[in-house]
């Protein structure tokens, strides 16, 4: 290793080191282990500008492993992003830029959040699949407008994971040449060595997937590394995972133990590491030749992006329409036409919602180029696929639709990393009850504020023969409890373009679209009020005659019910208005007014939905006060399943009416 290489080496080392024990708590092993790896990488390869961390044709960097944030916090400050060495010393404190693990939106340079171990591993995938899709649509000979690679480090942790499992086989099946992973072979965990639960032939499962494997020897090797890398990027087939033979706190007394994982070096084991390295102890050193060293690469940095906006400039000259849709998918500026997706169903008496879905899908890809996404191998059924949209593969890259296989967990991760990308609206489809492989992704999609749409089918216990095992009780009520996710039930066609058109305006959240297998009539007396109202969460789409002794709130399948039950009530004299509320997190972001104008005060409240009544209290004031379902489901047809459950015209009536005379 040349001087200035091991001199920026050691750098990345301390600071990362110094971070842990003065917030005196994280991860220093990682670092010390690591750095070099991380070195190569950002030194030798990745296409970056500081000054404009998020210009679009940028390399990505993930770091998967993301406990070792420290190391990263140390590259981006080196590099020249907007991080300061105050903010290092910060690191893990209220306020700072430097959190225990990276958060995109949050840190300059920070593409992906990541903690969760193999997400990070598995979002590289999607953004490997957004950059291939991009450039097969815009780039022309000598204007290779989209053309970047994803780099990351991965660890034996993110590789134990299932998640990782089942995205490196997608990766593999579809050929990702860009996606290029270090992996840290440090052969320890935080319960001992790697082989007490890991003794997998890595490199002999990788193959397998169809994955280009190489082998570096040693961690402090930084001209094998790039000899590796320069191998992995000549192979535009596979992609490429590059193992490494590293140290967990190397040079440190605690080297090679699990002790260093998660906990400071502690004061004399941190000055013996610096001493052995022949480092200055002073904390937070960074050598002026360090300095200089990636000072002088800023240049090179502004002119790669400068020659990138060139060449835009000259694609804009020569391909006009294809340079205007490419820069709109770049900003986001997506609009959607809700009267034309309303008028697909002006002649449909009944459909299923997903049928209705599946129609809108259709209209949608021809308005919006940048919808893409697919199934886990259920899009016959959850109507996900776009008919003349064609099939991503390694021989076609074209293609809008995905075949995620039977994958869920992957396919969700997939769909937030080609979020993150950028330039797409990704969506993905299985039944509801499966969202449950998925909200570790839903979860971090939410947390990183980013645009992915969840297509969630048989929606309730009428989805009927399949039993128990596939009817959602709890799933709905579950996925409203995670912030900043918009869950949305709607009640037929009418309601589900709404809800498409929400989705797509989402930026900033992700949507969940919860569909009926069962076919339901379409709305169309109503028309015009969920035109107007649908958007805002709930609203009443049926008002009373006149003083309403009590609101019926529905969603989705169940505000037929209401509206049935509400009919019968009139034939008794009994005065009830029905409230549609396809989306809570939408009503709650109402203005007080508008939401006292839908549940006005001091009238009772009864609500109907095929599952847990758990939290409906906050609109109805009591759980005693909705009509749901406490217990699993059964195997039966679906109009038998609501009749044994007590979702009739009948049993509502009567519960309605008892709550008004409690």
């Amino acid at each position: 290793m040349q001087k200035i290489d091991q001199a920026c080496v050691n750098t990345l080392r301390f600071l990362a080191a110094d971070q842990v024990e003065k917030a005196k708590s994280g991860h220093p092993g990682f670092p010390l282990g690591t750095a070099p790896l991380m070195y190569t990488i950002w030194d030798r390869f990745m296409n970056y500008n500081p000054a404009d961390p998020q210009w679009f044709n940028r390399d990505r960097f993930i770091l998967s492993p993301g406990h070792g944030s420290a190391l990263l916090y140390a590259m981006l400050h080196l590099a020249g992003y907007d991080l300061s060495l105050d903010e290092l010393k910060n690191f893990r404190q209220w306020g700072s830029k430097t959190p225990g693990h990276p958060e995109f939106g949050l840190t300059p340079g920070v593409d992906v959040s990541t903690g969760p171990l193999g997400h990070g591993f598995a979002m590289g995938v999607g953004f490997a699949i957004a950059e291939a899709m991009l450039g097969a649509k815009y780039n022309k000979p000598d204007f290779p407008v989209v053309d970047h690679y994803t780099f990351g480090l991965t660890s034996d942790g993110d590789l134990m994971e299932g998640v990782s499992c089942e995205a490196a086989s997608l990766a593999g099946t579809l050929g990702l040449g860009k996606l290029i992973y270090l992996y840290d072979d440090n052969k320890i965990t935080i319960e001992g060595s790697t082989d007490i639960a890991f003794t997998e032939d890595v490199e002999a499962r990788f193959k397998a997937y169809g994955w280009q494997v190489l082998r570096v020897a040693s961690s402090e090797d930084v001209d094998a590394m790039h000899a590796a890398i320069e191998e992995a990027k000549a192979d535009t087939m596979h992609p490429s995972l590059i193992i490494v033979r590293t140290h967990i706190g190397f040079g440190s007394p605690k080297q090679d133990s699990p002790s260093c994982h998660g906990e400071p070096l502690g004061g004399e084991a941190l000055a013996a590491t610096k001493e052995k390295a022949g480092w200055s102890q002073e904390m937070f050193y960074v050598p002026e030749d360090v300095k200089e060293h990636f000072a002088a690469k800023l240049d090179g940095c502004a002119a790669n992006e400068a020659a990138w906006k060139a060449l835009m400039d000259d694609y804009k000259m020569v391909y006009p329409e294809l340079a205007k849709e490419l820069e709109d998918r770049i900003v986001g500026n997506s609009m959607v036409n809700l009267t034309a997706l309303e008028a697909i169903f002006k002649d449909t008496v009944k459909n299923a919602t997903r049928e209705a879905s599946g129609d809108i899908i259709q209209v949608l890809a021809a308005q919006l180029p940048e919808l893409v996404g697919g199934s886990a191998d259920l899009g016959p059924s959850n109507k996900t696929i776009m008919k003349t949209g064609g099939y991503f593969s390694k021989l076609d890259r074209t293609g809008r639709n995905i075949h995620f296989g039977v994958r869920e967990h992957a396919m969700g991760t997939v769909l937030n990393g080609i979020s993150l990308h950028g330039g797409f609206i990704p969506f993905g489809g299985t039944f509801l009850v499966f969202a449950d492989f998925m909200r570790p992704t839903i979860r971090m999609a939410a947390l990183m504020g980013i645009q992915a749409v969840f297509v969630l089918t048989h929606d309730s216990i009428a989805l009927g023969e399949d039993g128990p095992t596939h009817q959602p009780i709890e799933t709905t009520m579950a996925l409203r409890l995670i912030p900043n996710v918009s869950v949305i039930r709607p009640a037929d066609a009418l309601e589900t373009a709404t809800a498409w058109q929400q989705a797509c305006l989402n930026k900033h959240k992700p949507t969940c679209l919860l569909l009926s297998r069962q076919k339901l009539t379409v709305l169309h007396d109503y028309a015009a009020t969920i035109h107007e109202n649908a958007h805002k969460g709930a609203y009443v789409l049926s008002p009373a005659k006149s003083e309403a002794k009590a609101v019926l709130i529905g969603t989705g399948s169940e505000v037929h019910l209401a509206l049935a039950a509400q009919a019968k009530l009139a034939e008794e004299g009994i005065d009830v208005s029905v409230v549609s509320m396809p989306c809570w997190d939408a009503f709650d972001a109402q203005s007080d007014e508008y939401k006292e104008s839908v549940l006005p005060a001091g009238v009772t409240k009864f609500a109907v939905e095929a599952g847990v009544p758990y939290g409906w209290s906050r609109y109805t004031g009591t759980e005693k006060n909705v009509l749901g379902i406490t217990t699993f489901g059964a195997s039966a047809p679906g109009d038998v399943m609501m009749e044994k459950y007590g979702f009739t015209v009948e049993n509502l009536v009567a519960k309605v009416k008892a709550a008004l005379q409690a």
